[in-house]
């Protein structure tokens, strides 16, 4: 495979967007028509809070072999962060007390934690249903030649990052190289199952928007996805997810230096749909931030606006989230805009 070209992330060239309390003073400073805050406490008739929780979103670290232009996290070869030992186990251990029904494991490319495989296999062995958010290019990884398989053993749930069905637009956004590796990737998972109607082995694909607009409709897209990727490469899969880009790290530097910030931030306002609202990932999803800091989301995470728990916490029994408030800010507009954008996609009507 050619080697992927990947950009500096903002850590490494030292860019004040690496710090997280400069992107949220970024966003507070926007002159907006009203806050997330009261927008969402009015659809919902009250403050946002979260419900059970239904998934453990755990991050892995920042590590990963590409750098996309658009990623929140600020991802990249050039990452240090990684889960320790003891953040992983106290994950697992939360798993073991709890009926917590799915672990999502993300990052970075999370398949680059040491751990990746243990984390998998022991969560399937508690009979949890697991996710893996993956770039596809890391499987074709020397290293990581047997995942396609190891996946299917356990039934994985892959979750696979992909901007458009055509080269130019993909490798535009991240990286040289990026489309070809991500085909050969997508093959891989068909040829042992993946995408195969009553396989039972699902592979779900993510889309993100190449600028400052909202994702098109979900299901129109699909289709078409469908078509062409079956049509031009001989590929399959089963569902595509489309998530508006949130403006966080890359995404929210490319929107300063586009001149873009401003309009984009008031089109999704304008855009806010109430009927999202009871869908936000939110609401059923707690984040595991690569330290052990829990959060509400992975958005949340970036920013670094944790719930006041940690992990630790949770498996001693210290820690009660049931019915707690959500922090937000103005970065939340981007999960209520039009038909809504969770990590499942679309959450309703547009």
């Amino acid at each position: 495979m050619a080697r992927i070209r990947t950009l500096p992330t903002l850590d490494r060239r030292g860019h004040p967007l690496s710090s997280s309390g400069f992107q949220r003073a970024a966003l507070d400073a926007l002159p907006l028509a009203h806050a997330f805050h009261d927008a969402a406490a009015e659809a919902a008739g009250g403050p946002l809070r979260a419900a059970n929780v239904e998934v453990l979103q755990i991050n892995v670290g920042k590590r990963c072999n590409q750098s996309c232009r658009h990623c929140h996290v600020d991802a990249g070869p050039d990452r240090a962060e990684v889960m320790p030992r003891a953040v992983l186990e106290a994950c697992l251990q939360v798993l073991e007390r709890s009926r917590i029904p799915t672990v999502d494991v993300t990052g970075g490319a999370p398949e680059l934690h040491p751990a990746f495989r243990k984390i998998v296999t022991r969560a399937r062995a508690l009979g949890r249903h697991v996710m893996d958010r993956c770039n596809l290019t890391v499987m074709r990884l020397a290293c990581n030649a047997d995942l396609p398989g190891f996946f299917a053993e356990h039934g994985v749930e892959v979750i696979a990052s992909l901007p458009w069905y055509a080269r130019r637009r993909t490798d535009a956004q991240r990286g040289e190289g990026v489309f070809e590796a991500s085909i050969e990737a997508l093959r891989a998972l068909n040829r042992v199952g993946y995408g195969h109607e009553g396989s039972g082995l699902l592979l779900q694909l993510v889309t993100n928007p190449a600028g400052a607009f909202l994702p098109a409709n979900q299901s129109a897209l699909e289709r078409d996805w469908k078509r062409e990727l079956g049509r031009r490469y001989g590929v399959y899969f089963n569902r595509l997810y489309t998530i508006t880009n949130m403006p966080i790290s890359r995404f929210l530097e490319w929107l300063l230096e586009s001149d873009n910030l401003e309009g984009y931030m008031a089109r999704l306002v304008a855009a806010f749909n109430p009927a999202a609202v009871s869908g936000l990932m939110c609401r059923s999803t707690l984040s595991v931030g690569w330290d052990g800091s829990l959060y509400d989301c992975d958005f949340n995470q970036m920013l670094e606006l944790p719930i006041g728990s940690s992990i630790f916490d949770l498996a001693a029994g210290r820690a009660d989230l049931a019915g707690r408030a959500i922090r937000v800010g103005p970065h939340c507009f981007g999960c209520t805009a039009g038909a809504g954008s969770s990590c499942g996609g679309a959450t309703a009507a547009a």
